[in-house]
Protein backbone atom coordinates (compact mmCIF):
# COMPACT_ATOMS: atom_id res chain seq x y z
CA UNK A 1 0.00 0.00 0.00
CA UNK A 2 1.26 3.23 -1.39
CA UNK A 3 2.02 5.68 1.74
CA UNK A 4 0.09 9.20 1.47
CA UNK A 5 2.82 11.35 1.30
CA UNK A 6 3.61 11.48 -2.78
CA UNK A 7 7.50 11.55 -1.91
CA UNK A 8 7.59 8.62 0.05
CA UNK A 9 6.74 5.00 -1.12
CA UNK A 10 6.44 2.21 0.53
CA UNK A 11 5.47 -1.79 -0.34
CA UNK A 12 6.50 -5.07 1.13
CA UNK A 13 9.54 -7.27 -0.20
CA UNK A 14 9.14 -11.04 -0.05
CA UNK A 15 11.95 -13.71 0.34
CA UNK A 16 11.21 -17.67 -0.31
CA UNK A 17 13.97 -19.51 1.43
CA UNK A 18 13.88 -23.01 -0.22
CA UNK A 19 15.45 -26.46 0.82
CA UNK A 20 16.84 -28.29 -2.53
CA UNK A 21 15.16 -31.74 -3.77
CA UNK A 22 15.80 -35.43 -2.99
CA UNK A 23 19.36 -36.10 -3.36
CA UNK A 24 20.66 -39.21 -4.66
CA UNK A 25 22.84 -40.32 -1.53
CA UNK A 26 19.70 -40.60 0.22
CA UNK A 27 17.91 -43.24 -2.06
CA UNK A 28 21.09 -44.73 -3.41
CA UNK A 29 23.50 -45.53 -0.73
CA UNK A 30 25.75 -47.24 -3.22
CA UNK A 31 26.30 -43.91 -5.28
CA UNK A 32 28.88 -43.03 -2.84
CA UNK A 33 30.79 -45.36 -3.45
CA UNK A 34 32.16 -44.61 -7.11
CA UNK A 35 31.12 -41.02 -6.81
CA UNK A 36 34.16 -38.61 -7.48
CA UNK A 37 32.70 -35.72 -5.47
CA UNK A 38 31.00 -37.81 -2.19
CA UNK A 39 29.93 -35.08 -0.49
CA UNK A 40 27.98 -33.31 -3.72
CA UNK A 41 25.10 -35.81 -4.34
CA UNK A 42 22.82 -34.62 -7.37
CA UNK A 43 19.20 -35.19 -7.41
CA UNK A 44 17.25 -38.11 -8.25
CA UNK A 45 14.65 -37.47 -10.37
CA UNK A 46 11.94 -37.02 -8.30
CA UNK A 47 13.73 -34.21 -7.21
CA UNK A 48 14.02 -32.69 -9.90
CA UNK A 49 10.47 -33.07 -11.09
CA UNK A 50 9.71 -31.61 -7.70
CA UNK A 51 11.74 -28.80 -7.75
CA UNK A 52 10.06 -28.09 -11.12
CA UNK A 53 6.56 -28.53 -9.77
CA UNK A 54 7.61 -25.96 -6.77
CA UNK A 55 8.44 -23.54 -9.61
CA UNK A 56 5.36 -23.72 -11.21
CA UNK A 57 3.30 -23.59 -7.53
CA UNK A 58 5.47 -20.68 -7.02
CA UNK A 59 4.50 -18.80 -10.16
CA UNK A 60 0.94 -19.90 -10.11
CA UNK A 61 -0.06 -19.47 -6.36
CA UNK A 62 2.67 -16.79 -4.29
CA UNK A 63 1.10 -13.91 -4.21
CA UNK A 64 3.65 -11.39 -5.74
CA UNK A 65 6.33 -12.45 -8.19
CA UNK A 66 10.11 -13.36 -7.61
CA UNK A 67 12.49 -11.36 -8.97
CA UNK A 68 15.38 -12.88 -8.61
CA UNK A 69 17.53 -16.19 -7.61
CA UNK A 70 20.42 -17.15 -4.92
CA UNK A 71 21.76 -20.42 -4.62
CA UNK A 72 24.00 -22.87 -2.68
CA UNK A 73 27.14 -24.36 -5.12
CA UNK A 74 26.26 -27.26 -3.94
CA UNK A 75 25.22 -29.28 -7.00
CA UNK A 76 21.98 -30.31 -5.61
CA UNK A 77 20.75 -26.66 -5.03
CA UNK A 78 22.10 -25.51 -8.33
CA UNK A 79 19.58 -28.48 -9.75
CA UNK A 80 17.10 -27.50 -8.04
CA UNK A 81 17.22 -23.77 -8.66
CA UNK A 82 17.52 -24.67 -12.42
CA UNK A 83 14.15 -26.63 -12.76
CA UNK A 84 12.37 -23.92 -10.34
CA UNK A 85 13.70 -21.22 -12.61
CA UNK A 86 12.25 -23.32 -15.39
CA UNK A 87 8.90 -23.38 -13.92
CA UNK A 88 9.08 -19.66 -13.38
CA UNK A 89 10.43 -18.52 -16.97
CA UNK A 90 7.87 -20.84 -18.48
CA UNK A 91 6.01 -19.61 -21.63
CA UNK A 92 4.78 -22.89 -22.63
CA UNK A 93 4.95 -26.61 -21.55
CA UNK A 94 3.99 -29.65 -22.22
CA UNK A 95 0.51 -30.39 -20.64
CA UNK A 96 2.24 -33.54 -18.64
CA UNK A 97 5.61 -31.79 -18.43
CA UNK A 98 7.10 -32.64 -14.64
CA UNK A 99 10.78 -31.22 -15.32
CA UNK A 100 12.22 -28.57 -17.19
CA UNK A 101 13.21 -30.81 -20.20
CA UNK A 102 9.28 -30.37 -21.20
CA UNK A 103 9.69 -26.73 -21.60
CA UNK A 104 9.04 -25.97 -25.01
CA UNK A 105 9.60 -22.19 -24.57
CA UNK A 106 10.94 -19.59 -21.56
CA UNK A 107 11.21 -15.82 -21.16
CA UNK A 108 14.47 -15.84 -19.29
CA UNK A 109 13.57 -12.20 -18.53
CA UNK A 110 11.64 -12.85 -15.63
CA UNK A 111 13.77 -13.86 -13.73
CA UNK A 112 18.05 -13.61 -12.29
CA UNK A 113 19.91 -16.34 -11.69
CA UNK A 114 23.14 -16.24 -9.00
CA UNK A 115 25.23 -18.36 -7.07
CA UNK A 116 26.53 -17.68 -3.30
CA UNK A 117 28.52 -18.89 -1.40
CA UNK A 118 26.76 -17.94 2.17
CA UNK A 119 23.88 -19.81 1.22
CA UNK A 120 25.95 -23.11 1.02
CA UNK A 121 25.74 -26.45 3.26
CA UNK A 122 27.04 -26.33 6.94
CA UNK A 123 30.48 -27.08 6.22
CA UNK A 124 30.89 -29.24 9.30
CA UNK A 125 30.65 -33.02 10.54
CA UNK A 126 27.08 -32.41 11.95
CA UNK A 127 25.87 -32.08 8.73
CA UNK A 128 28.58 -33.67 6.06
CA UNK A 129 29.83 -36.91 7.53
CA UNK A 130 34.00 -36.88 7.79
CA UNK A 131 34.80 -39.86 5.71
CA UNK A 132 32.72 -38.37 2.67
CA UNK A 133 33.98 -34.46 2.96
CA UNK A 134 37.12 -34.04 1.10
CA UNK A 135 40.53 -35.05 2.81
CA UNK A 136 41.50 -31.39 2.19
CA UNK A 137 38.87 -29.41 3.18
CA UNK A 138 38.73 -28.59 -0.63
CA UNK A 139 35.14 -28.94 -1.98
CA UNK A 140 36.20 -28.14 -5.58
CA UNK A 141 33.09 -26.34 -7.06
CA UNK A 142 33.62 -25.43 -10.64
CA UNK A 143 31.27 -22.44 -10.60
CA UNK A 144 30.98 -21.78 -14.47
CA UNK A 145 30.03 -25.38 -14.77
CA UNK A 146 27.48 -25.15 -12.26
CA UNK A 147 26.40 -21.50 -14.04
CA UNK A 148 26.02 -23.59 -17.31
CA UNK A 149 23.48 -25.79 -15.92
CA UNK A 150 21.06 -22.87 -15.15
CA UNK A 151 18.21 -21.91 -17.82
CA UNK A 152 19.83 -19.89 -21.02
CA UNK A 153 19.49 -16.13 -19.85
CA UNK A 154 18.79 -15.93 -16.32
CA UNK A 155 22.18 -15.79 -15.18
CA UNK A 156 23.32 -12.39 -13.72
CA UNK A 157 26.97 -12.28 -13.99
CA UNK A 158 27.38 -9.02 -12.55
CA UNK A 159 26.05 -9.68 -8.98
CA UNK A 160 28.66 -9.74 -6.45
CA UNK A 161 28.45 -12.62 -3.55
CA UNK A 162 28.10 -11.67 -0.43
CA UNK A 163 30.74 -14.27 0.66
CA UNK A 164 33.62 -14.62 -1.78
CA UNK A 165 34.67 -17.00 -0.35
CA UNK A 166 33.73 -20.55 0.83
CA UNK A 167 33.22 -20.89 4.84
CA UNK A 168 36.46 -22.99 6.09
CA UNK A 169 35.67 -26.68 6.79
CA UNK A 170 34.85 -27.80 9.91
CA UNK A 171 32.67 -24.19 10.74
CA UNK A 172 30.77 -24.60 14.15
CA UNK A 173 27.08 -25.20 13.54
CA UNK A 174 26.69 -21.28 15.66
CA UNK A 175 28.38 -20.13 13.02
CA UNK A 176 26.78 -21.60 10.21
CA UNK A 177 23.32 -20.50 11.70
CA UNK A 178 25.12 -17.06 12.19
CA UNK A 179 26.16 -17.44 8.26
CA UNK A 180 22.43 -18.20 7.13
CA UNK A 181 20.92 -15.24 9.50
CA UNK A 182 23.36 -12.97 8.28
CA UNK A 183 22.89 -13.64 4.31
CA UNK A 184 19.49 -13.72 4.53
CA UNK A 185 19.67 -9.79 5.92
CA UNK A 186 22.52 -9.04 3.24
CA UNK A 187 20.78 -10.45 0.10
CA UNK A 188 17.44 -8.49 1.13
CA UNK A 189 19.11 -5.10 2.12
CA UNK A 190 21.33 -5.35 -1.78
CA UNK A 191 18.01 -6.09 -2.94
CA UNK A 192 15.42 -4.13 -1.29
CA UNK A 193 13.14 -4.05 -4.06
CA UNK A 194 13.00 -7.30 -5.23
CA UNK A 195 11.44 -10.28 -4.27
CA UNK A 196 13.81 -12.81 -3.83
CA UNK A 197 13.80 -17.15 -3.66
CA UNK A 198 17.27 -18.33 -1.65
CA UNK A 199 17.79 -22.16 -2.75
CA UNK A 200 19.40 -23.65 -0.07
CA UNK A 201 19.95 -26.42 2.74
CA UNK A 202 17.75 -27.71 5.73
CA UNK A 203 19.77 -25.67 8.12
CA UNK A 204 19.41 -22.39 6.19
CA UNK A 205 15.15 -23.02 6.23
CA UNK A 206 15.06 -23.46 9.76
CA UNK A 207 16.89 -20.02 10.34
CA UNK A 208 15.01 -18.49 7.81
CA UNK A 209 12.32 -19.35 10.85
CA UNK A 210 13.51 -19.70 13.82
CA UNK A 211 16.32 -16.56 13.50
CA UNK A 212 13.00 -14.35 12.77
CA UNK A 213 10.73 -16.01 14.59
CA UNK A 214 11.46 -15.50 19.16
CA UNK A 215 11.35 -19.15 20.80
CA UNK A 216 10.84 -21.01 18.10
CA UNK A 217 12.57 -24.50 17.31
CA UNK A 218 12.56 -25.99 13.55
CA UNK A 219 12.87 -29.71 13.80
CA UNK A 220 12.74 -31.28 10.00
CA UNK A 221 12.53 -29.49 6.61
CA UNK A 222 10.87 -31.92 3.92
CA UNK A 223 12.65 -32.08 0.21
CA UNK A 224 11.54 -28.50 -1.29
CA UNK A 225 10.01 -26.91 1.85
CA UNK A 226 10.26 -23.45 2.20
CA UNK A 227 9.23 -20.75 4.38
CA UNK A 228 8.31 -17.37 3.29
CA UNK A 229 9.11 -13.65 5.30
CA UNK A 230 8.32 -10.42 4.66
CA UNK A 231 9.70 -7.07 5.57
CA UNK A 232 8.08 -3.64 4.66
CA UNK A 233 10.30 -0.90 2.90
CA UNK A 234 9.93 2.81 2.36
CA UNK A 235 11.65 5.04 0.25
CA UNK A 236 11.98 8.56 0.23
CA UNK A 237 14.45 10.91 -1.45
CA UNK A 238 16.23 8.02 -2.30
CA UNK A 239 16.86 7.01 1.11
CA UNK A 240 15.36 3.03 2.14
CA UNK A 241 14.31 2.48 5.51
CA UNK A 242 13.32 -1.48 5.78
CA UNK A 243 11.72 -2.69 8.94
CA UNK A 244 11.85 -6.47 10.63
CA UNK A 245 11.11 -9.87 8.59
CA UNK A 246 8.02 -11.21 9.57
CA UNK A 247 7.29 -15.34 9.46
CA UNK A 248 4.22 -15.65 7.52
CA UNK A 249 2.88 -18.46 9.21
CA UNK A 250 -0.41 -18.80 7.94
CA UNK A 251 0.22 -17.88 4.17
CA UNK A 252 -0.27 -21.33 3.00
CA UNK A 253 3.39 -21.60 2.09
CA UNK A 254 4.86 -22.11 4.99
CA UNK A 255 3.87 -25.41 6.52
CA UNK A 256 6.12 -26.79 9.07
CA UNK A 257 5.70 -27.65 12.70
CA UNK A 258 7.35 -26.24 15.71
CA UNK A 259 8.78 -26.70 19.37
CA UNK A 260 7.48 -23.24 21.50
CA UNK A 261 8.40 -21.81 24.78
CA UNK A 262 4.94 -22.95 25.09
CA UNK A 263 5.05 -26.35 25.32
CA UNK A 264 3.56 -27.08 21.99
CA UNK A 265 5.21 -30.20 21.30
CA UNK A 266 8.23 -31.75 23.90
CA UNK A 267 9.53 -33.82 21.25
CA UNK A 268 10.20 -35.05 17.73
CA UNK A 269 7.81 -37.79 18.33
CA UNK A 270 5.00 -35.92 20.14
CA UNK A 271 5.21 -33.70 17.42
CA UNK A 272 5.17 -36.11 14.83
CA UNK A 273 1.41 -37.21 16.88
CA UNK A 274 0.13 -33.70 16.17
CA UNK A 275 0.33 -33.96 12.18
CA UNK A 276 -3.31 -33.88 12.04
CA UNK A 277 -4.10 -30.94 14.06
CA UNK A 278 -1.36 -29.44 11.56
CA UNK A 279 -3.02 -30.82 8.71
CA UNK A 280 -6.40 -29.04 9.84
CA UNK A 281 -5.12 -25.28 8.21
CA UNK A 282 -3.20 -27.13 5.34
CA UNK A 283 -5.08 -29.60 3.70
CA UNK A 284 -6.40 -27.84 1.28
CA UNK A 285 -2.68 -26.03 0.88
CA UNK A 286 -0.99 -28.75 0.18
CA UNK A 287 -0.61 -28.83 -3.00
CA UNK A 288 -0.24 -32.59 -3.56
CA UNK A 289 2.22 -33.46 -1.18
CA UNK A 290 4.58 -31.01 -2.59
CA UNK A 291 4.55 -29.60 0.43
CA UNK A 292 5.08 -31.36 3.61
CA UNK A 293 4.31 -30.63 7.10
CA UNK A 294 7.80 -31.53 8.70
CA UNK A 295 10.91 -29.33 9.09
CA UNK A 296 14.26 -29.99 10.18
CA UNK A 297 17.58 -27.85 11.32
CA UNK A 298 19.34 -30.61 9.86
CA UNK A 299 20.18 -31.98 6.47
Amino acid sequence: MASSDPETTAYNQNIVVMRHGDRMDNFDPMWIKTAEKPWDPPLVENGLARAFKAGRIFRTLLPFRIHRVFVSPFLRCVQTASEVVAGLCAVDVDANGKSSKDVIKLDPSKVKVSIEYGLCEMLNKEAIRVDVAPKDGNFRFDVPQLESMLPSGTLDPSVERVYKELPQWEETVTGSRNRYEQVIKALADKYPSENLLLVTHGEGVGVSISGFLEHTTVVEVEYCGYSELRRSISSKNGLITAGNFEVLTKSGFVLYLVETSNGLGKSLKSLRRQKCYVQRFSKSMCLDGLLMWRCAHAD
